[in-house]
């Protein structure tokens, strides 16, 4: 049986830690470094990049990363495998032989590509009523493209458009032999790339109870030990900050998910069945988890230019907030004229406090956002619209930031292709070129709504007792039998007091996964936070579809708010455009909860 795979993570997104690369390598031995560049408003950003310079569209930071650290990975023999090569991965490949050869660095250097299908964005249908043609069309590519590059020996394989997972199942699959329907290993490792995918967040960072973290050192990036048989044990560095607990995992298990089937290129993942137990000091393990074919198509991120945006803050103090507010709108929308936006969203965050001792105390903000076609209508003239009311406005008349131009935003949304309109390509380092076959040519696809991702049935060799919970109504398999908790004291409390939570974007859509730390916590928690509650304590969803999906291996249930975040987060006026916080909203409410399960861990 090989060894472990020893694979670590240093990059979470496009302007994560720059230090992060050159820490891993010199921390410890890692067989693979992984970095993830890329997100859906990233494409976003490269795609107006590459408008600019065709030469560009991929990740420049990474560039300049190699710069100082790929001696050091060829010195140590790790592999590095990266989503850094965005829209543009064959000229990053390039630029890559070109810096190794200045620094004199002997290096095997490999692409994938073929997730580019904006060529084909008409005869694919991607062009939007509104928006017209796209500005970037990526569908995301699986683990075997990576794969084949590292069987024929590249030390650095760049990719495009693959999901986020796939950069530790491709090296996963290629050192242990992997074939294309060990569903159950592949499905492990996808377990634990996507704890890897977000960096420190799988090791405290953005974790629900960061106090409980020794975060006095920087987080360290996290690392995965992954066993012929798909398991795995997450841990970090020796002596880095942070720490790795089955919470911390837990939590990152969590994060941007839908339903318990989760879809990918390489394998439907069964989040549902992933055990974690603690094994050592800052050594979590994943086992059990179960894999299946993945659904018959592959998603496709499409970006389209939206128009042109805006925002003001203004800053109201004291007395008559409510009314200082509606001043400021009235006065704003008089100006506006016939020259008003297409969009308008006015926002009041935070109030004063009564006989405030600080002036932070006695201050609420006004944020104005704006959006149009027309970037002459949300530029220069609506913030000097606001500033213009300085001397005229509401007593205390202040703002946030001076006069200044809009800036174009984006439009995200999803497509489904048939797998075998896809062409993955792996380019080995001597130029060869190795198309890879789509999962549909090795088994049939799984039985899923690969067009509704957000809803998908349960598939193959699923569990059938899986809950769904719908606004409006419950839809569900046979019921499992929960015992009525007895009629117990109930403290007015904050939710928080007994659940950990986080939150993300999925495209237009948030999701709230919330955890319980203990089974007697779970027991309540799961007949507690309904969809109705959900309402209840968070109204911003009740004019949302909202979806729950309860899992019981993680002691947690998932919500997914259709819409909330409107059309992705370039678009979104939210305060908060990519829900990060909504998780924090949430465990802020108070609630009644039964004192016995604030300080027992005994099963009720």
């Amino acid at each position: 049986m090989s060894q472990p795979l020893r694979i670590g993570n240093a990059s979470g997104f496009y302007g994560d830690r720059f230090s992060a690369v050159r820490e891993m390598l010199e921390g410890g031995r890692l067989d693979v470094v992984t970095g993830d560049y890329l997100a859906e408003l990233t494409m976003l950003i490269l795609g107006r990049s590459k408008l600019k310079d065709p030469g560009g569209g991929y990740a420049t930071t990474f560039l300049r990363q190699m710069e100082d650290a790929l001696g050091l990975a060829a010195d140590r023999g790790t592999k590095i495998v990266t989503n850094a090569g965005g829209l543009n991965p064959r000229g990053l490949a390039a630029r890559l032989r070109e810096l190794a050869e200045r620094l004199g660095i002997d290096v095997e250097i490999a692409h994938v590509e073929g997730d580019d299908l904006l060529p084909r964005a008409e005869e694919l249908g991607f062009a939007d009523t509104r928006y017209g043609r796209p500005l970037t069309a990526n569908a995301y590519l699986g683990a075997w493209g990576i794969a084949e590059c590292l069987k024929a020996g590249a030390d650095v394989v760049v990719t495009g458009r693959v999901t986020d997972a796939s950069l530790v199942v491709g090296p996963a699959a290629a050192h242990h032999g992997w074939a294309r329907d060990d569903w159950d290993a592949l499905a492990g490792a996808t377990a634990a790339g996507h704890v890897l995918e977000c960096g420190a967040q799988a090791t405290g960072g953005n974790y629900a109870f960061f106090q409980e973290i020794y975060n006095v050192k920087p987080l360290g990036f996290p690392l995965a030990e992954i066993h012929a048989d798909g398991s795995s044990v997450i841990t970090k560095h020796e002596g880095t900050g942070g720490a790795v607990t089955t919470e911390t995992v837990m939590a990152q298990l969590l994060y941007e998910i839908g339903g318990p089937a989760y879809l990918g290129p390489d394998v439907t993942t069964r989040f549902d069945t992933i055990e974690l137990n603690q094994d050592g000091p800052d050594r979590v393990r994943l086992s059990g988890t179960k894999g299946s074919p993945p659904p018959a198509t592959t998603k496709v991120c499409l970006n389209h230019l939206g128009g042109n945006r805006n925002e003001m803050t203004f800053v109201l103090t004291g007395l008559d907030i409510e009314a200082k507010a509606e001043l400021a709108k009235a006065q704003l929308e008089a100006a506006f004229g016939d020259d008003r936006p297409a969009q308008v969203e006015w926002t009041l965050i935070g109030t004063a406090r009564p006989d405030p001792a600080t002036q932070g105390e006695a201050t609420a903000l006004l944020r104005c956002a704006v959006l149009d076609p027309d970037p002459d209508k949300v530029g220069r003239p609506f913030s000097s619209a606001v500033v213009e009311l300085a001397l005229a406005g509401y007593p205390g008349f202040t703002m946030t930031s001076p006069p200044g131009k809009g800036s174009p935003y984006g439009v995200y949304k999803p497509a489904f292709v048939p797998n075998e309109e896809i062409e993955h390509i792996a380019v080995l380092p001597d130029g060869t070129q190795i198309p890879v076959r789509p999962a549909s040519m090795v088994a049939p696809p799984a039985a899923t709504s690969e067009v509704d991702e957000k809803q998908p049935p349960p598939a193959q060799g699923g569990d059938p007792n899986d809950i769904v919970e719908r606004a409006g109504g419950r839809e569900e398999g046979p019921q499992r039998t929960v015992d009525n908790l007895p009629s117990i004291p109930a403290l007015r409390t904050s939710l928080g007091r007994v659940a950990g939570a986080r939150s993300g974007d999925k495209g237009g859509d948030a999701n709230i996964g919330v955890w319980a730390r203990t089974d007697a916590q779970w027991r309540w928690l799961e007949t507690f936070l309904t969809v109705e509650r959900l309402h209840e304590l968070l109204p911003v969803t009740s004019a949302h579809s909202v979806t729950r999906h309860v899992l019981p291996n993680l002691r947690a249930v998932n919500f997914v708010v259709e819409g909330l975040l409107q059309e992705g987060v370039s678009a979104s006026t939210r305060f908060d455009p990519q829900g990060k916080a909504l998780g924090e909203w949430l465990r802020a409410r108070l609630v009644d909860v039964p004192e016995a399960i604030l300080t027992t861990e005994a099963i009720l």
